[in-house]
């Protein structure tokens, strides 16, 4: 039986291996490098405190009425988009690194958050989403009796 070399790239430009490889990575790269084509999920920041749990997103550019908060069945969803305009008449870009489109996030809720009670902000590019707690859920001091 004759041993035969196997080459997956044996095509056209792809016969020399690590040329052929970046061939390959320029083309993904290209792909990925259109504005409304690369996904784009903003980064978020979830804390709480003794009354409330807060979410901070970051959302450079992004127009407020392009935002939609909505919570149901204990969970926060994050909707929204970011345009890409190119502004710049008459030049061409030699690279596009921040991403446009859509975005969509979901959170899950802990049952000790009142949906009713939702507050959001948006201040220099960072949406505040605050959710109070329910008054079971905050803690409390019980003094303790000490008897002789």
């Amino acid at each position: 039986m004759q041993i035969v070399k196997y080459t997956p790239f044996a095509n056209s430009s792809f016969d020399d291996f690590p040329a052929g490889l970046r061939v390959f990575q320029d083309s993904v790269a290209r792909l990925l490098s259109e504005p409304n084509t690369r996904p784009w999920t903003p980064a978020v920041d979830v804390f709480e405190n003794e009354n409330e749990l807060v979410l901070k997103a970051d959302l450079p550019e992004v127009d407020p009425k392009e935002v939609s908060i909505e919570v149901e069945n204990s969970t926060l969803t994050l909707k929204g988009s970011r345009k890409f305009e190119n502004s710049q008449s008459g030049s061409s870009y030699h690279r596009i690194e921040r991403s446009y489109g859509s975005f969509i996030r979901a959170f899950s809720l802990p049952d000790t958050v009142d949906t009713e009670k939702v507050k959001a902000d948006y201040k220099q590019g960072v949406l505040t989403i605050t959710l109070a707690k329910k008054e079971v859920a905050k803690p409390r001091t019980i003094p303790v009796e000490i008897t002789n």
